[in-house]
C-alpha cells in the first residue's frame, strides 16, 4: 500500500481545486482570494518552469524547435500545445524538459503548512490536480463541472473557439463522473456567478468551522486515488508524469 504524504498535524486548511473546462475554476478560485485565501494557479506555476532564462526554457526548445518561441521571447504555448496536443509520446518529451511539476506543487503547499496560520487557507488550483496525485496533499477537494452544452457556448462566446475547436477540448477532458468519488465537494457550475458565490461561500465556511473544530472529515481524495493509480500508474508514466507517491 503507498504510504500517504499529507502532513499531520495541519495547521491550516489547504484546499485542492479542479475541474472540467469552462466550469468557471479559475472564478472559485478568485472567489476564495476575495474572501482571504492564499492562492496558487498550478498550470501558471508550471509555466514559469519554462520561462526564458529557465533551463526549463532551454530544454523545451532543444526538444521541439526555435519555432515555438513566441515574439515575446517566451514560449508560444499555442504553438508548442499544437505539437503535443493527443500526442502521449511528445507529451512524455514536453514534461520531462519542463522540469519537476510535482515538486513545485509540492513546494507551495508544504510553504502554506509552514506559513500560514491555523485560520488560514491555501488554495491549489490545477487542471490535472487529481490523477497525478497532487491532491493528497491538500485536505478538501472541491470539483467544479459545467454541462457540456454551457461549457461549448462558454468557449465560443469568451475564448473565441469555433464550434469544432470547443468540442474537441470538451471531449479530451476527463469526465466529471470519472473524478467525482474523489472529490469532497462538486458543483455544477450552470447557473450565475452569484449562485456560484453563494455556493462557495457557505462551503468555504461550512468546512473552515469543521477544521477549527477538529471535525473535518479525512477527503475522499486518497482511497480514489489509490484505486487510480493501480490501474493506470503505467500509462501515467508514459506522459513523464512524476506521482506524488514519487516525490
Amino acid at each position: 500500500m503507498i504510504e500517504s504524504s499529507v502532513l499531520s498535524p495541519k495547521p491550516c486548511l489547504v484546499i485542492g481545486l479542479a475541474g472540467t473546462i469552462a466550469a468557471g475554476k479559475s472564478t472559485v478560485g478568485q472567489i476564495l482570494v476575495e474572501a482571504g485565501a492564499s492562492h496558487c494557479d498550478g498550470d501558471k506555476l508550471v509555466h514559469k518552469l519554462y520561462d526564458p532564462g529557465t533551463p526549463g526554457f532551454d530544454r523545451v526548445v532543444a526538444a521541439f524547435g526555435k519555432d515555438v518561441i513566441g515574439a515575446d521571447g517566451y514560449i508560444d504555448r499555442k504553438a508548442l500545445g499544437a505539437k503535443v496536443f493527443g500526442k502521449p509520446a511528445e507529451m512524455n518529451r514536453l514534461t520531462t524538459a519542463m522540469g519537476s511539476i510535482t515538486e513545485a506543487i509540492k513546494g507551495v503547499i508544504d510553504g502554506w503548512r509552514a506559513e500560514l496560520p491555523a485560520e488560514g487557507v491555501g488554495v491549489m488550483e490545477a487542471v490535472n490536480l487529481m490523477e497525478p496525485g497532487y491532491a493528497r496533499w491538500c485536505d478538501q477537494v472541491w470539483l467544479i463541472g459545467v454541462d457540456d452544452a454551457v461549457a461549448k457556448e462558454r468557449l465560443i462566446e469568451t475564448r473565441g473557439m469555433s464550434p469544432e475547436e470547443a468540442d474537441q477540448r470538451i471531449g479530451a477532458m476527463i469526465p466529471l463522473e470519472r473524478r467525482a468519488p474523489g472529490a469532497d465537494w462538486v458543483y455544477k457550475n450552470n447557473g450565475s456567478i452569484e449562485e456560484l458565490r453563494e455556493a462557495v461561500l457557505a462551503e468555504l465556511a461550512r468546512i473552515r468551522a469543521a477544521h477549527s473544530a477538529g471535525k473535518l472529515p479525512e477527503s475522499n481524495f486518497e482511497p480514489w486515488w489509490q484505486a487510480f493509480v493501480t490501474e493506470n500508474r503505467e500509462n501515467l508514466k508514459k506522459t513523464g508524469v512524476v506521482l506524488a507517491d514519487e516525490v
